[in-house]
């Protein structure tokens, strides 16, 4: 019988790194992928129904969402998004880690319907450095920055709640410590595992 994957939730405040650095994990760590989500925003060009995203329209996300088919869900920008349960049970199933990318309060969503996924937090080394990151990102006021810093810091206070902390102030050693993270969970005995020799 072969080993069932993870669940590994990465979060952090906005502007820390989040996809730069589950990036740079997918690309070295095998056998994890990441998560594909159901949108009801509209397909961009050169986006792949079921790679980037599974666009479905709003009456098909309300009627998923009333179903229980997600394990998260959220709106964002006027549009909804959710992570699939089935999709995910069918990686973990056949021995695949998926990460999920999500915000904070997704993964608090994980948290209660996942008991045994993996939650990771990714910090800041500082305030100040993720103003910085911010800043350089040039698509948002003043206003909005310092929205995001006040989101931010309320979001830091939790960060107990969660398994694991990376702190990313440097992006290759995020990722390895992410990685780690990663290859320890695999050597974890998990549910299920009990039937192997």
């Amino acid at each position: 019988m072969d080993s069932l994957g993870s669940l590994i939730v990465v979060t952090g405040p906005s502007g820390v790194g989040k996809g730069t650095v589950t990036g740079g994990l997918l690309s070295l760590v095998d056998k994890l992928e990441k998560s594909v989500s159901v949108t009801t925003r509209p397909m961009r060009e050169g986006e792949i129904e079921g790679k980037d995203y599974f666009f479905r329209t709003e009456e098909q996300f309300s009627t998923m969402r009333k179903q229980g088919e997600f394990l998260e869900y959220a709106e964002f920008a006027g549009f909804h998004y959710g992570t699939p349960e089935s999709w995910v049970e069918e990686k973990i199933k056949s021995g695949i880690d998926v990460i999920l990318e999500i915000e904070v309060q997704g993964a608090m969503q994980v948290r209660e319907s996942c008991p045994d996924a993996v939650l990771i937090f990714l910090s800041p080394p500082s305030y100040e450095a993720l103003e910085e990151r911010l800043a350089k990102r040039a698509t948002e006021s003043q206003e909005r920055i310092a929205l995001r810093l006040e989101k931010a810091r309320e979001e830091i206070k939790c960060r107990h709640l969660f398994d694991y902390e990376v702190i990313n102030d440097n992006i290759e050693e995020a990722i390895g410590n992410l990685a780690h993270i990663v290859y320890a969970e695999r050597l974890k005995i998990k549910t299920g595992d009990s039937e192997r020799p």
